[in-house]
């Protein structure tokens, strides 16, 4: 097999400030090796980003659906292993973009910047789904933040598996029990 190799690209999503970024990788017959994080590719698409400070990977089971949480940290996400089904939806008061939702097919090879304030959620749909997150502020309890939940119909989000909210496998209680964007909504105007 000849060596295949992709360059970075990375294109504006309909949020303002979220990113599908495809990283640089290259292939022969022994695999892919991919950039996780390369600055100077960021930077070279006009793309500045705080040092990051803390690296998760969660392990979800088929049908996991985790978020949708907006802490005030910038996060490059991506799976390392499996798909997922990323979802994004802007709870800055002050963005233009306000309420929008976006979602994109995650796999390896491709990745979502998301700016602070836009809450992120995901449901792994294959097994062994490894979603990595990438933080620019490290995650502590109760941090300063906003989030609502996935199951709300007014975000629109096609989840691929049916999501049983009394299951805890599935959904937490916190994520399940999370305000509705309209609630959102209504906090965000009141504090204007």
């Amino acid at each position: 097999m000849p060596i295949e190799i992709v360059d970075f690209e990375i294109h504006a999503g309909a949020i303002v400030g979220l990113a599908v970024v495809a990283p640089k990788q290259v292939t022969d017959d022994r695999g892919t090796i991919r950039e996780l994080f390369r600055r100077s590719a960021f930077e070279a698409a006009g793309i500045r980003l705080a040092p990051f400070q803390q690296i998760n990977v969660t392990e979800s089971g088929l049908g996991c659906v985790r978020g949708m949480h907006a802490e005030q940290m910038t996060k490059l996400l991506t799976v390392a292993a499996g798909e997922a089904l990323g979802a994004y939806v802007d709870l800055r008061p002050d963005s233009t973009s306000f309420g929008e939702v976006e979602t994109v097919e995650l796999r390896p090879g491709v990745q979502v910047l998301v700016p602070a304030g836009v809450a992120n959620g995901f449901q792994a749909v294959s097994v062994g789904c490894q979603y990595v997150y990438c933080f620019d502020a490290e995650w502590t309890p109760n941090m300063s933040g906003l989030a609502c939940t996935p199951l709300d119909p007014r975000l629109g989000i096609s989840w691929p598996i049916p999501i049983d909210p009394d299951d805890p496998a599935q959904i937490s209680v916190k994520d399940r029990d999370a305000p509705l964007l309209a609630d959102v909504t209504r906090t965000a105007e009141r504090e204007s």
